[in-house]
């Protein structure tokens, strides 16, 4: 048995899952890495303990501390586990959007919320420059300093894959992994871990599954990050301009990916493979099974399972959210209502 002094050692070693019917309908084994298996349920248990303990071995963290971060949800939620374990407090900044289950774990898990309204990245209230503004100002008077954990530059967030996920991925596929592929939310996950893979093997093919509304499709196809038309239920990804995390790699294979093409293959593996998962782990899904069919049968494909999808209950698995987005319910969903013990 494995013993751990914290919840922070457990963060990563996730198991990897074969997708059944996508590996039998492809020819391929399509192989998804468990992330909402991590402490906080999220493949972002990785960057908030890496950003963290950089930031100590730095001296940028004092005992007492505070931690600032800019969110859709899950970085958040990953960093303020962490903090609570090693004595840190955290004050997250995220875009009112966002799930209620979300806003609850980060409240839950020790974070004050500071929920603002939705506006793009050019607006100087988008959640990310307020937050960035508020560990300015809060670094005015906080006598333990703060940390502004910024994931979208913290090159910290990159180096969590490729110390951890990319050497994970590698080992439990005896070096024989042919693809890997998955969304860009901040782009940590794709850089660390395509960066390690091809260390080890010059010839893998890295991909990139992009939501509509998302800028990635066309930054890899075209060289030019521009917005793709449309919008997703997917929270957490689709990054509309080039960051130092992304700005240096390079994908073989971008695909842009439709709600429509992904949400029946998340509600499908929830039916019949016992698998609740997030709208971006269905992006993932969706691209994966893509790069497997141009891959060709016998390749081995991996992609990210993000996180659970308990998380998303209000909205993913609401037949009430789906039909206001016109996207299909499966009987499954609809039929939840219960049976009656025949003993009552």
């Amino acid at each position: 048995m494995t013993l751990y002094s914290s919840a922070v050692e457990a963060i990563g070693n996730t198991p990897l899952i074969r997708l059944n019917r996508l590996s039998d309908e492809t020819g391929c084994e399509i192989l998804g890495k468990a992330e909402f298996m991590n402490p906080g349920q999220s493949v972002k248990d990785r960057a908030g303990k890496q950003m963290i303990l950089e930031a100590e071995a730095r001296g940028d963290l004092k005992p007492g501390g505070l931690i600032v971060e800019g969110t859709a949800g899950n970085t958040g939620i990953g960093l303020a586990l962490v903090a609570r374990a090693r004595g840190y407090r955290t004050v997250i900044v995220m875009p009112d959007s966002q799930s209620q289950e979300k806003k609850d774990m980060l409240r839950l898990a020790g974070a004050e919320l500071v929920e603002v309204p939705v506006k793009p990245f050019s607006d100087p209230n988008n959640y990310q420059h307020v937050a960035r503004r508020l560990a300015e100002d809060l670094a005015k008077s906080e006598p333990n300093g703060v940390l502004f954990a910024d994931q979208w530059n913290n090159l910290d967030n990159r180096k969590a894959h490729f110390v951890s996920t990319g050497p994970e991925i590698w080992r439990d596929t005896d070096g024989k992994v042919d693809g890997f592929i998955c969304a860009v939310g901040t782009g940590g996950t794709l850089a660390g871990t395509s960066t390690y893979l091809r260390q080890q093997k010059s010839g893998i093919v890295i991909g990139c599954a992009d939501p509509r509304g998302a800028a990635m499709y066309s930054l890899f196809t075209t060289g030019k990050a521009e917005s793709s038309p449309g919008g997703s239920v997917s929270e957490g990804i689709g990054l509309g301009r080039v960051t130092p995390i992304i700005e240096d790699i390079k994908v073989d294979k971008a695909y842009l990916v439709t709600d429509e093409e992904a949400m029946p293959l998340l509600f499908d593996l929830a039916e019949n493979e016992g698998l609740l998962l997030g709208g971006s782990s269905a992006i993932n899904i969706a691209g994966a099974a893509r790069l497997a069919r141009d891959l060709g049968r016998g390749h081995t494909v991996v992609t990210i399972l993000c996180d659970h999808g308990s998380r998303y209950q209000s909205k993913l698995y609401n037949p009430d959210f789906l039909r206001s987005k016109s996207l299909p319910v499966p009987a499954w969903l609809e039929s939840r209502s219960g049976l009656k013990a025949p003993f009552l």
